[in-house]
């Protein structure tokens, strides 16, 4: 298929004063960086300064990106999960430094009797691969799912290493939000009751039945294992070569249910519907700029705890074998669900300081808050990138708005004697 050209006048939306360069950034996505549709929001200091969406929602039929298109996001989904779980802690449901056996005893099979809240959401726990063969009925069964997982033996020591929980994590924090809350909801629906419809902000862990397809943006995959192996610039050369052996930690990690979470199939409504917490998340992206805005200015809209915000802030710990992970063979740092900027992780620049919290999807898509300079931002493309984390198309944007911020602050900054 010949590339296909986005003109001017599909690219829509407004950005504040001030704020000129992301748009011109986002304008440059299609011209120069080969984007096929997205949407970028931001907020400042609980204002929408910038809201843009462009180009095509699905290639083959030509449909535009609306106002209102939804899109899947992959790891982004982890971020959302992740806030579900601090408003629970808010809500005094859990503790982070509690066992997770204490609120689901099934959980302690198998040497994991000792795994706390916060080892499992900092991927220390060493349950990143699911040993027994999964299927699509079975992620849509929750009683089934739980049974399976608790009886995960770990890989490691619990709390000696990290190895990313690709899919894993997301189906243990849902049966942990199912234990501790009162009503036993699927973290998808405490997501939706909680966070989503108070906060007016569409985003879904499991498409419902009653939205259209035609409202969810088509997935465009260009990252097959060709695609990899040609970008070994790109990605650690142990992972790399990871991913060609079958038997690795890596391909454990990412591959069960066997050949469903390729990202193609993300385009089944089948798959999208279920619950997938770590990696089927559909929203609009100003609903998810909405949401990490709402986080990055205090959470009063949500009732959030200080102790709740003071330990999504805190700087992440590595474990004693230190931060290379063991799936992704790269430097991880995670605190409580979320990946965190730091001196020594791929993904240092974003935000003003350790302080930001938020998680980067394949493809291309990144939330995140940033407390320091209460930003809430969120960007998510439906032609998916083959880079591990920032992406040219997100990082310019970032970039940009980042850029325009320190100008503005220069401004009004008092000047001394």
């Amino acid at each position: 298929m010949a590339k296909i050209k986005i003109a001017a006048s599909m690219i829509h939306g407004s950005v504040s004063s001030g704020f000129e360069e992301v748009e011109t950034e986002f304008k440059r996505n299609f011209a120069e960086r080969d984007e096929l549709g997205a949407a970028c929001t931001i907020y400042y200091k609980g204002k929408k300064v910038v809201d843009l969406w462009g180009g095509y929602r699905d290639e083959a039929t030509l449909a535009p990106w609306e106002k209102d298109t939804l899109v899947l996001v992959f790891s982004t989904t982890k971020g959302f999960s992740a806030l579900a779980v601090a408003v629970a802690h808010s809500q005094r449901l859990l503790d982070y430094d509690e066992k997770v056996a204490t609120y689901w005893p099934e959980f302690a099979h198998n040497g994991k009797g000792d795994i706390t809240v916060r080892q499992l959401l900092e991927h220390k726990a060493g349950l990143c691969a699911i040993d027994e063969p999964l299927d699509l009925e079975m992620l849509a069964n929750l009683d089934v799912m739980a049974a399976a997982i608790a009886k995960q033996k770990p890989a490691w020591e619990p709390g000696t290493r990290s190895g990313y929980h690709a899919w894993s994590l997301g189906w243990y924090q849902n049966e942990l939000i199912r234990r501790v809350d009162p009503q036993h909801r699927s973290i998808g629906q405490f997501f939706q009751d909680e966070i989503a419809r108070p906060l007016e902000a569409e985003f879904y862990i499991g498409l419902p039945a009653d939205v259209p397809a035609s409202r969810v943006a088509t997935l465009k995959d260009t990252t097959g294992p060709l695609q990899i192996l040609a970008s070994i610039g790109k990605y650690p050369l142990p992972l790399v070569l990871a991913f060609f052996n079958p038997n690795s930690l890596t391909v454990r990690a990412m591959n069960n249910p066997p050949d469903l979470l390729h990202k193609a199939n993300f385009n089944r409504r089948d798959v999208r519907s279920v619950e997938i917490p770590s990696g089927n998340g559909i929203g609009q992206v100003r609903a998810m700029a909405k949401i990490y805005s709402v986080f990055a200015t205090g959470g009063e809209a949500l009732k959030l705890k200080p102790e709740t915000l003071a330990a999504l802030h805190a700087p992440p710990v590595s474990p004693p074998s230190g931060p290379c992970d063991e799936v992704l063979k790269a430097n991880l740092a995670c605190t409580l669900g979320f990946c965190k900027p730091t001196p020594y992780a791929g993904y240092k620049a974003y935000g003003s300081s350790s302080k930001a919290f938020g998680f980067p999807g394949a493809g291309g898509s990144f939330a995140f808050a940033d407390p320091d300079a209460q930003v809430g931002y969120a960007y998510a493309p439906n032609k998916l990138g083959g880079f591990m984390w920032d992406d040219p198309r997100e990082k310019s944007l970032r970039d940009a708005f980042y850029k325009c911020l320190k100008k503005m602050e220069a401004k009004i900054r008092p000047t001394t004697a």
